[in-house]
């Protein structure tokens, strides 16, 4: 049996004749809209305006939302399917940007009102608008419970002051998902709004300066005395902290999968590249050495590929368990840090080089093991929910 670097040829018992022609579907798209273009994309930092509608098309955007909206019903196997596909164009910038409603939009559609759901989400599933997830805080991160970002209520209306930032899509975004303290300390006082980004007293500015997801539109946002309708509260007053972890579930498993997806395109460039390559009068695949580092490689990566399929199936079964989801987002990170860090010393002097799949993985490495909560907190987490 040959080594395995395409997910489309992992088994997968939970796979129907659905889910294969749904990932033959999106790797005609991928290779044909997105795969040629990764390069230039992610040296000019920007993917262009007519992809979404593109993605749209190919039902890539509306994939898990209601159809009433315009969306496709799928499972969890469908949403795997998606992020491994577009993970093997090696540019998480591309997949962060053009899939950013992913994180913006859920809150809206699981606790919005009827009347925002139905003005946010068609134009969104269609890709004419766009919706972002504002959590973050220039003073802090992972402690999403102290966030200073304050809605303080005159009537029927909410006063927003503060800033959010690294905000992906922050840019282009339409609307804002975001965090707000309208109570108290900790997580009972937060709340999460959903703000135009047209409102009086909304700024914005883009962060260019990136070890990578160079494609990736990303922001600081910042809200001067901004009115926001009371009816834009997406869920109840002061029960926002319940929406943030509701959504960090998916983006976490989002995640672990383009992650595990892209340690394995290095899996597949270090190979190719030590069959290839003669040194000393052998294939580097020849030499012991190099031999070792492709077999931790596909170790690591088979390792967390059971995991997600583990966690998955909870997912499916209706048990997901955070504490397994938060270990696994530290698994794929530890992964494909390690398979880009040996993919670039089995490739030498042209895996430095900039313009190679493996290449853009290693500089987005880190973004993904702090992206979605840092691997520190992520443990932290995740022995807390198993009751430590």
């Amino acid at each position: 049996m040959s080594l395995c670097f395409d997910s489309a040829q992992l088994p997968n018992p939970h796979f129907t004749e659905e889910h294969l022609a749904w990932r033959q579907q999106l790797r005609r798209f991928v290779d044909t809209e997105i795969m040629p273009f990764a390069n230039d994309w992610d040296e000019a930092g920007e993917i262009p305006l007519d992809l979404w509608p593109k993605a749209a098309e190919v039902g890539l955007l509306g994939l898990g939302y209601p159809e009433e909206f315009g969306g496709m019903p799928g499972d969890v196997w469908f949403s795997q399917i998606a992020s491994e596909e577009l993970a093997r164009v090696g540019a998480g910038g591309i997949n962060a940007s053009l899939m950013v409603h992913g994180i913006g939009l859920p809150p809206v559609i699981n606790w919005g009102s009827d009347a925002m759901k139905a003005l946010v989400a068609p134009p969104v599933l269609r890709g004419e608008k766009w919706i972002s997830l504002g959590i973050t805080e220039p003073d802090g991160g992972s402690d999403v419970a102290n966030l200073k970002t304050s809605a303080v209520r005159d009537g029927d209306h909410f006063i927003v002051n503060g800033s959010k930032t690294y905000i992906t899509g922050g840019m282009r975004a339409t609307w804002v998902s975001t965090a707000v303290r309208t109570g108290g300390e900790g997580p009972g006082g937060v709340s999460m709004l959903l703000i135009p980004t047209d409102a009086d007293g909304f700024s914005r500015t883009a962060l260019t300066r990136k070890q990578g997801w160079w494609a990736s539109d990303t922001a600081t946002l910042y809200f001067d005395n901004v009115r926001v309708p009371v009816g834009q509260l997406i869920g109840a007053e002061n029960q926002g902290f319940k929406v943030i972890m509701t959504n960090f579930n998916s983006e976490r498993m989002g995640m672990a999968i383009s992650m595990e997806a892209c340690a394995r395109v290095c899996l597949e460039e270090a190979v190719a590249w030590a069959r290839e390559r003669r040194t000393f009068g052998a294939r580097l695949a020849d030499h012991q050495v190099i031999r070792h580092k492709i077999a931790m490689m596909k170790q690591r990566i088979n390792a967390t590929q059971a995991y997600i399929r583990l966690c998955n199936e909870a997912i499916a079964s209706g048990v997901p368990n955070p504490g397994d989801i938060a270990l696994l987002k530290v698994q794929a990170s530890e992964t494909m840090e390690f398979c880009a860090r040996e993919t670039l010393q089995i490739l030498g002097g042209i895996g430095f080089m900039r313009g190679s799949r493996a290449e853009r993985i290693y500089r987005e490495v880190r973004v993904n093991a702090i992206g979605g909560g840092s691997e520190e907190i992520m443990r932290d987490l995740a022995t807390r929910q198993f009751g430590l």
